[in-house]
């Protein structure tokens, strides 16, 4: 028997931290090998990550609510007949990055990371006690203030004791705050400060009104209400903090800006009409419009490469791979599995991948390498109604592309008017790399690759 240790993974590109979110297993239990072992959540994914061994939990060493770097030491599982040589490979292996992410790449994406502007919460009223931030590892806002890094339980807990987590002293990791710096700074201002309650006007109440002696906070994602009151606090979860950061620092880091075409879908919609349950029985998914536009996106990209590139402070660096990723919606967020080389993949192989993705996406099942090496960023907003949408884009990509819902209306068709199924395709990108025209003519090469399209230009 030997002790193997299980680390915390790279789940995305540019990512270097992540947050343990739930222990799936405890101490002493036996693990089998591609087991959910623990919920793992950064600012890309929200995921389970699955055991690399079989073998038994002997010690859990990163608590649930803690932040820690890529690389560092969850937990540590007893293996039997695990040989030196194996245990270093599979260690080696859990932080592989993907093969298209070389070391030039990896040190231009981490010099561009650094200059991302870290998110806070708003100063509250404790900030007047004066507590210095003196930690190697704060960061400075455009404004010259200092900003402390802490994790989501962190800064939770200096909420409930209304306490702004930005303005406390880090003796953690890095300079990072900790939960005990929360408690001493709680036990510095005299022990008064209570747990938080939500804002809300509260019902009339007898003169003595009693609290119980201990009160857990709540757990996050659930509902805090008092009494009848019309207002309730919902606590954010770790998946709904990390986008909100995540969205925060790509609108500091990039000058958006977007524009649309529409796009005449007629006789892609009827084509689809007439095959997809033959489709559907030979392939085994639906025929969705996806494959259809990631293939001509594909053909795109190659065409006009500033727009599968990230910008770093040297230079643009250009991929000449092209990952596709898909956004798709979950019950409490967002999440970008990423299909790779999709401009390699025949059509009915990207029908399987895009359903297979989206379908493990919503059940979280993802795996770490699921959601890594992104180049571009495919959004359909069609499903919901949206007919012009305005996306975020997911850093250190330069552009990200928007299909919105399909909708019949009266055309203007030389001298006629017809009615046909009308598409808006909308695109944000940053300023930095790309211009009004190439934005424009990237997007005007997908509307005639669309409307033009014919079952000859199917790639098999």
């Amino acid at each position: 028997m030997a002790d193997t240790p299980i680390k915390m993974p790279q789940l995305g590109e540019s990512v270097t931290e992540g947050t343990v979110d739930k222990w799936l297993k405890q101490e002493g239990d036996h693990v089998k090998r591609d087991e959910p072992l623990v919920e793992v959540v950064t600012d890309k994914v929200n995921a389970e990550i699955p055991s690399p061994f079989e073998g038994r939990l002997v010690q859990i060493a990163v608590k649930e609510g803690t932040t820690v770097p890529i690389g560092t030491v969850l937990a540590q599982m007893e293996v039997a007949d695990a040989a030196p040589e194996a245990q270093v490979a599979a260690e080696q292996a859990e932080l592989q990055q993907p093969q298209q992410a070389d070391l030039s790449t990896a040190a231009a994406q981490a010099t561009a990371e650094a200059t991302v502007v870290e998110s806070a919460v708003g100063p509250s009223a404790s900030a007047a006690s004066g507590a210095a931030i003196t930690s190697s590892a704060a960061r400075a806002d455009g404004d010259g203030v200092f900003r402390a890094r802490f994790s989501p339980a962190v800064r939770r807990l200096a909420e409930e004791h209304r306490l702004d987590p930005s303005f406390i002293q880090g003796s953690g990791l890095g300079g990072r705050v900790t939960r005990d710096d929360v408690l001493a700074q709680v036990a510095k201002q005299g022990g008064e400060a209570k747990a938080a309650e939500p804002r809300v006007a509260e019902p009339q109440a007898p003169s003595v009104r009693p609290e119980p002696a201990q009160s857990a906070p709540p757990e996050e994602g659930t509902r805090v209400t008092a009494g009848d009151a019309p207002e309730e606090l919902v606590r954010i979860s770790a998946m709904r903090r990390s986008i909100a950061e995540h969205m925060t620092r790509s609108l500091a880091t990039s000058p958006h800006a977007w524009t649309l075409q529409e796009i005449d879908m007629t006789e892609l919609v009827r084509y689809r009409e007439a095959e997809k349950s033959g489709f559907a029985q030979r392939n085994g998914t639906p025929l969705t419009y996806l494959p259809f536009v990631i293939q001509v996106l594909g053909d795109a990209l190659h065409e006009f490469p500033l727009l599968n590139s990230s910008w770093t402070d040297d230079g643009i660096l250009l991929k000449r791979y092209i990952n596709v990723g898909l956004a798709v919606a979950i019950p409490d967020g967002l999440i970008v599995p990423v299909i790779h080389n999709a401009d390699r993949l025949g059509f009915s192989d990207l029908a399987r991948a895009a359903g297979d993705l989206v379908q493990r996406a919503r059940s979280r099942r993802l795996r770490p390498e699921d959601v890594q090496g992104g180049t571009f960023t495919l959004n359909n907003t069609g499903p919901t109604g949206s007919v012009a949408s305005q996306p975020i884009l997911n850093q250190p990509q330069v552009a990200i592309l928007t299909t919105e819902s399909i909708v019949k209306r009266p055309v203007v068709i030389g001298e006629g008017i017809a009615v046909r199924h009308m598409m808006n395709m909308c695109i944000s990108f940053d300023h930095r790399v790309i211009d009004g025209k190439l934005a424009g003519d990237f997007l005007g090469l997908i509307k005639s690759r669309l409307e033009g399209w014919t079952p000859a230009a199917i790639r098999i």
